[in-house]
């Protein structure tokens, strides 16, 4: 049996919530579940918040042969080094450039007048 670790689609509309799950491959994506090893919620505003893992029991399927998913490897990775990192905030307003040809066009009309 070919066991994966990967993600189960909860939530509702337009509010995923995802439990990860050790899962046979075979199973849809959102089938009977081998176990629950933990959960992921996008919507969270802090990340470090939105994944919560049972590590001990990923090393143990991860020790026995099971593959994870990209998106659940990734979520591993980044709860095993807490390298979660923060959102961006938005580049500060700067205020337009003038282009030299049309401050020369507004330098000659203000010249003939």
């Amino acid at each position: 049996m070919a066991v994966r670790i990967r993600m189960k689609k909860m939530g509702r509309k337009h509010r995923p919530f995802f439990r990860i799950c050790v899962m046979d491959s075979r199973v849809q994506r959102d089938g009977k579940a081998i176990e629950e090893v933990g959960f992921y919620d996008p919507m969270v505003h802090d990340k470090a918040a939105r994944v919560k893992m049972n590590i001990e029991r990923v090393d143990y399927w991860l020790s026995v042969g099971a593959q994870p998913s990209e998106k659940v490897n990734a979520l591993i990775r980044k709860v095993k080094t807490n390298t979660f990192g923060t959102a961006k905030s938005p580049p500060p307003m700067l205020a337009p450039k003038v282009r030299e040809e049309a401050a020369a066009e507004t330098a000659e009309a203000s010249a003939a007048e």
